[in-house]
């Protein structure tokens, strides 16, 4: 945007400067031509006034001393000539061209010949002025100067040169002035546009100077403080509330299941006991989805504060720890890693809550008989791990829905869970800077795709206090 303005001014000064000083060149060549030929035909009217008696007498001696004498002080050529446009006198230096000859006929009309053409740099060829001789309003002959050219156009020139050299220091003033002034009404522009990035990145304590540029952007500035400090109060307030109604409806949910639970020494028949095992199972239920609530509202919560782990390490852990519910469930769960640690840089916890919710996920819908695959391999610049089922896998429809709050697949609403673990995984991994892919595998199942950024070494460990 700087580069636009900029030109635009440019632009607008260049069409300023042509306007100005384009009349003005052609005023200053037209007014040291004007001078010129004004000289060269009072020169030519003098020797016209000593040309009458001598064409009248015949005697041109003198007349031929005082062309020689004019040519060797301004090396200009003159001849005079009579009515017949015979030679009667002329310098050494004259020379006829079609230009003397036009002027001669002209003047012996009786007219002055000064020429139409103004001098400009490009112009050659002499001025050429004639004047007619007159004698009691008789034309006896004319006079013809031919001058060079050359001081004329350097003058001319030399003016133009200067107009060029002003016009550039005025677009060089422009410059600097247009990059001043740009920068003074973009750096609020740029401000914003920095700090939209750092919200966008998580950090919603950044806020633009609201006392830069002119005073729209400045109020556009603080409008935009405002607006962040309301969408940041308005956010911890929804996520406050969250966790505090996850948290305090802990207390009658439990005290809920402890009065189901203690009646069900009162219940006698089949039909009872199988309604009292259904409501312990959704108060169970419940208190998984308030603890997935919880845990969701804390992953929201948190400041992007990043650390370096080994994914290999972690991976390997969560697989440790998850191995007695498949190795109960009939599911094989197994690792593949890399030779070596891969470091990444991510929040703290978000591998292994990750890797839980997937995992979870995974043993749970592969069935007897599945196989539950965790790979940790290195990526471009980063460090990618997948955890691969063998279950009924997803839809294509069902994939774009599955990172949203509560969504359960149609063929999943009794299975148990909370439908917010793919919901904290995304949020985790978005939180480290990180990617979520999820596609089916082949020929069945599911591919769970985790990227972080790779990090070259680990956190330096803490001096000891």
């Amino acid at each position: 945007m700087r580069r636009r303005l900029v030109i635009s001014y440019l632009l607008l000064m260049a069409l300023v400067l042509l306007a100005l000083e384009t009349p003005l060149a052609v005023t200053l060549a037209n007014r040291e031509t004007d001078r010129v030929r004004a000289d060269r035909l009072a020169d030519a009217t003098r020797f016209a006034s000593l040309a009458g008696p001598a064409l009248r007498g015949g005697g041109t001696g003198q007349l031929d001393v005082e062309l020689g004498s004019y040519e060797g002080l301004y090396d200009i050529g003159a001849a005079v000539v009579d009515r017949e446009l015979r030679t009667v006198a002329v310098s050494d230096g004259y020379r006829s061209s079609p230009a003397t000859e036009l002027a001669l006929r002209i003047a012996l009309a009786g007219q002055q010949f000064t020429g139409a053409e103004a001098v400009r740099p490009w112009v050659k060829g002499p001025i050429v002025v004639a004047v007619p001789i007159n004698d009691g309003g008789e034309v006896l002959g004319a006079v013809v100067t031919t001058s060079p050219i050359d001081a004329v156009r350097h003058t001319i020139t030399a003016w133009w040169l200067i107009l060029a050299v002003i016009g550039l220091l005025a677009v060089l003033a422009c410059v600097l002035t247009a990059f001043g002034l740009a920068g003074w009404v973009l750096r609020p522009v740029t401000e914003l546009d920095a700090v939209t990035h750092e919200i966008a990145a998580g950090d919603r304590t950044a806020r633009v100077q609201h006392r830069l540029g002119p005073p729209e952007l400045r109020r556009l500035a603080a409008g935009f403080n405002h607006m962040a400090d309301v969408v940041s109060d308005v956010m911890d307030r929804q996520r406050a509330f969250v966790a505090h109604a996850s948290h305090q409806l802990r207390n009658p949910l439990t005290a809920l299941r402890l009065r189901v639970e203690e009646l069900g020494p009162s219940l006698t028949d089949a039909d009872g006991r199988a309604e009292h095992r259904l409501a312990l199972e959704e108060t169970d239920r419940l208190a998984q989805v308030l603890d997935a609530l919880l845990t969701l509202a804390r992953a929201e919560r948190e400041e992007n504060r990043l650390v370096t782990v080994d994914a290999v390490v972690v991976a390997a852990s969560r697989v440790t720890a998850w191995e007695p519910l498949a190795r109960r469930r009939e599911v094989t769960l197994r690792l593949s890693a890399a030779g070596g640690p891969q470091y990444a840089r991510t929040v703290s916890t978000a591998i292994d809550q990750a890797l839980d919710a997937l995992i979870d996920n995974a043993v749970k819908f592969s069935g007897p008989g599945g196989v539950v695959t965790v790979t940790v391999t290195p990526a471009e610049d980063g460090v990618t791990l997948v955890v691969g089922d063998t279950g009924p896998g997803m839809t294509d429809s069902q994939l774009e829905q599955a990172t949203e709050r509560f969504w359960r697949a149609p063929d999943a609403q009794n299975v148990e869970g909370a439908g917010l673990g793919l919901t904290i995984v995304a949020v985790l991994v978005d939180a480290s800077g990180g990617r979520l892919s999820m596609r089916r595998g082949e020929p069945r199942g599911l591919l769970a795709e985790l990227w972080f950024p790779r990090a070259d070494h680990p956190d330096p460990a803490p001096e000891p206090g």
